[in-house]
């Protein structure tokens, strides 16, 4: 930690300040983001009452970044930590074992990255939180839950690969060859000396996987398949989308926040990448 720079202290920083508004952001004195000030239609940041202004809508900006930082911290950290487990443990069991179960994984993991990632998670939100019937809308929790699933189903082919790379830079290390000698279990082998040499691979791409995932998300709102109702950043770009010539902060605030968390997310995998560089050149 001494060697990091101002860049990543600044990363650490605002990812801790998003982290605390999406988990301490119900005990700020702020109002329900769904709250509408008709007599504050539209007004500019810094004013009275309104840190960061408010929409065309009557909407406290403050308010719905708070309540935005909650919801797509949770979508994106769900499918990123699900789908990272189900691919780490696809891609570190098919490197251990080989054979007819690493082509039938490395396949699947092929044919899932050949379809643009975006592509296949609006497929799948589109077929699955949709009603034929527009005057029955879909309800938000089921539209979050789908889409959550959806961005899971993306991560899992790019972090399995990713665990799989590393299980077979590591299945002929000299200790790895030694306690399988000894007689030591495949199962105690891979948890007690693969998993942990590349865990720290995963967390780095993880990072990345973060801003990934934010992107996808707010990429799916502004198609009208994503979180509805400005619940989420990437719902308050859509939402304010057609107040830019007007009322131009309702689009940049969500923006901004959106923007420096990935740019955070991205940073910090870099870093966590470079120093796991010289970790693995030292062994």
């Amino acid at each position: 930690m001494r060697k990091f720079t101002i860049p990543t202290w600044f990363t650490i920083g605002w990812l801790g300040f998003v982290l605390f508004l999406a988990i301490f952001g119900s005990l700020l004195p702020l109002k329900p983001w769904e709250y509408v000030y008709e007599n504050s239609l539209g007004v500019v940041p810094f004013s009275k009452g309104h840190l960061l202004g408010t929409d065309t809508n009557g909407y406290d900006l403050l308010s719905s970044v708070v309540n935005g930082a909650r919801l797509s911290l949770f979508i994106s950290l769900t499918a990123v930590g699900v789908g990272g487990l189900i691919g780490a443990s696809l891609g570190i069991a098919s490197a251990y074992v080989r054979g007819k179960f690493d082509t039938v994984v490395v396949t699947l993991f092929n044919v899932a990255l050949s379809v643009p990632n975006l592509v296949l998670a609006l497929a799948l939100v589109s077929v699955l939180a949709t009603n034929i019937d527009v005057n029955n809308p879909v309800p938000t929790w089921r539209r979050i839950v789908v889409l959550t699933a959806a961005l899971t189903i993306v991560i899992i082919p790019i972090l399995g690969r990713i665990a799989r790379a590393a299980t077979l830079s590591w299945t002929n290390r000299e200790f790895v060859v030694a306690a399988r000698s000894m007689g030591m279990r495949d199962r105690n082998i891979i948890i007690r000396h693969i998993v942990p040499n590349v865990m720290p691979s995963l967390i780095a791409v993880g990072f990345l996987a973060i801003g990934v995932v934010i992107i996808a998300e707010a990429a799916l709102s502004l198609l009208g398949v994503g979180v509805p109702d400005g619940a989420s950043w990437g719902a308050m770009i859509a939402r304010g989308r057609n107040d830019l010539e007007y009322s131009p902060h309702v689009l940049y605030v969500p923006l901004v926040f959106l923007a420096l968390t990935v740019i955070s997310t991205n940073h910090l995998g870099d870093v966590l990448r470079s120093g796991l560089d010289r970790r693995e050149s030292k062994i």
